[in-house]
């Protein structure tokens, strides 16, 4: 699924999901820590793949 994007657009996705997270904290906090889990996991992917393609 995210073999053809390239680790700046995942880096930029994870930052997105940590700024809504952000957002989002105190009125939604399931949807909190589903945007935090996300933005980690995205940005784990996304170093993960650079380190690959060097």
């Amino acid at each position: 699924m995210f073999k053809n994007i390239a680790p700046i657009y995942l880096y930029m996705i994870s930052v997105v999901c940590f700024v809504i997270a952000n957002l989002v904290r105190e009125q939604f906090l399931i949807l909190y820590y589903i945007l935090l889990i996300t933005g980690v996991l995205l940005f784990v992917l996304g170093f993960k793949k650079r380190i690959n393609n060097k």
